[in-house]
């Protein structure tokens, strides 16, 4: 009984962290409205999130092992329901910009504890089977449902209940946690690689500055320079620490493992177009194309949904054609979604069969994914793999956020630039219209049609980008050189 109530708080925990990433998006026009948020600071209030997750990932798997998983994992509910309570209550963009950051530090502490929770608690067996196979259906039911369940609390309540709804059931996490949870160390804790942390963070924040920030400023300014100069040098820094670390962040041996190179391709192209597309689809679809919050909700279900359904599917495949097939298989046909997704914009058809191919793709590839970065190499390197594996996605969503933006301003500009021949920068009207504003002196057409221009942009993009991982993966897996039999055991 103690051991199903405490999957019962790692599930709660996971269905919140599932649905504070895939209900946000629905929000953006909303925020536009209500809170007078510029398009760079929606941007910055989805990307918070994400940066912050990064950021806390690799210290939280440390801290935990040498201070106790449990404490850790109380610690960080409390967080996480207190900094909904704060994203909840803002009063401004810049307010819910820091308290997203917020959110996010707890958040990814959270996530990397339930996970060394259910290794430690459910350490072999069946059990263990059935408690990361809930786990992993209560992530993708966040995942999968939360655009939905976003878009009816907006109409129900309003926005700031998609956040305050992570206070109530962080609540009974916790109730669930403190009692039922058994607490866990490990003895041979290595010690926290800060200087790796640090110049991680530094280079992904600095990197999706000068992404959203660089145009604006004007890359000349002292202050781009000055950014980009430190970046730079961080990144060098970061490099230069992790090969001379004892106990590095990231040990870039393991690159040399084809199957956890080929792998880790999978990672980066599942979040190089899919997620960051999620977050300006909800402006198409209200702005673009008239609908309300519900139906919004529900036209990305069928984005988000076959990413829920594919797996046990993606698991079969795998077992007969194995991941260094299917893997690069997947992303190829992710980009095949995105391409029959911009078909349908620039002819005003259906987005339903690009959405639904896309996002059976994903669900196919992720498991594998997953996996083969754990599984290709040696045991005692599975965390410090995991670890580089959701760091990997994670930087990787973060910067396509930023890139995707960019080239959708870039791409409503250049279609406003048709209509308005005479006009200057149309760079801040795009950037309003990317972020579902009401622009007085245009026609809602002519809204539309420059909505359409600049998604047809960032859809190449994500196709060509994901083609590009497709065909890395592949090349990674299947070329000569150092080669490990990869043997993914079930949970």
């Amino acid at each position: 009984m103690k051991n199903t109530l405490a999957l019962m708080a790692v599930c709660l925990a996971a269905l919140m962290s599932g649905l504070e990433i895939s209900s946000v998006p629905v929000l953006s026009p909303v925020l536009e409205q209500e809170l007078h948020a510029s398009f760079r600071e929606l941007q910055w209030i989805m990307n918070a999130y994400t940066l912050a997750c990064t950021t806390v990932l690799m210290v939280t798997g440390t801290l935990a092992d040498r201070y106790g998983r449990k404490r850790v994992f109380i610690i960080s509910i409390i967080a996480f329901g207190l900094t909904s309570l704060m994203c909840g209550l803002a009063t401004s963009s810049q307010w819910l910009i820091a308290a997203r950051f917020a959110q996010g530090l707890s958040g990814g502490a959270m996530l990397t504890c339930l996970i060394a929770i259910l290794s430690s608690q459910f350490p072999q067996g069946k059990a263990r089977s059935q408690a990361f196979a809930a786990w992993g259906i209560t992530f993708g039911f966040g995942l999968g449902f939360g655009p939905i369940i976003g878009g009816m609390l907006v109409a129900w309540l309003n926005w700031r209940w998609v956040f305050l709804v992570h206070v109530f059931i962080a609540i009974l996490t916790l109730v669930l946690a403190l009692k039922n949870v058994v607490e866990s160390r490990d003895g041979q804790a290595k010690k926290l690689d800060l200087g790796g942390l640090i110049t991680l963070s530094v280079t992904v924040m600095g990197a999706t500055f000068l992404i959203t920030q660089g145009s604006s400023l004007g890359w000349g300014s002292v202050i781009a320079r000055t950014v980009l100069l430190v970046t730079a040098l961080s990144a060098a820094m970061f490099i230069w620490i992790e090969k001379r670390h004892p106990h590095p962040m990231f040990d870039f041996s393991v690159f040399r493992v084809r199957a956890f190179s080929g792998a880790l391709m999978g990672s980066v192209g599942m979040n190089f177009s899919f997620w960051p597309l999620m977050i300006y689809l909800p402006v198409y679809y209200q702005s673009g194309l008239g609908y309300d919050s519900v139906t919004t909700g529900l036209a990305l279900l069928a984005y988000t949904l076959p990413t829920l359904l594919m797996p046990p599917v993606g698991e079969k495949l795998t077992a007969r054609f194995g991941a260094s097939r299917l893997i690069p298989f997947g992303l190829f046909t992710i980009g095949a979604g995105f391409i029959l997704m911009q078909i349908a914009v620039v002819h005003h058809l259906s987005l339903l069969p690009g959405a639904l191919l896309a996002g059976m793709a994903l669900g196919l590839t992720n498991t594998p994914v997953t996996n083969t970065t754990t599984g290709s190499v040696a045991a005692n390197r599975a965390g410090m793999a995991s670890g580089i594996d959701i760091s990997a996605r994670l930087i990787t969503l973060a910067v396509n956020i930023a890139l995707m933006g960019s080239l959708l301003v870039a791409g409503i500009a250049a279609s406003l630039k048709k209509v308005m021949p005479a006009a200057g920068d149309l760079s801040s009207l795009a950037e309003r219209i990317a972020g579902g504003s009401v622009v007085e002196g245009l026609q809602t057409a002519q809204i539309a049609q420059a909505l359409t221009d600049g998604f047809a942009v960032i859809l190449i993009y994500g196709a060509a980008g994901v083609w590009i991982l497709a065909l890395m993966s592949y090349f990674l897996f299947n070329g000569k050189g150092r080669r490990k039999t990869v043997t993914c055991e079930p949970y």
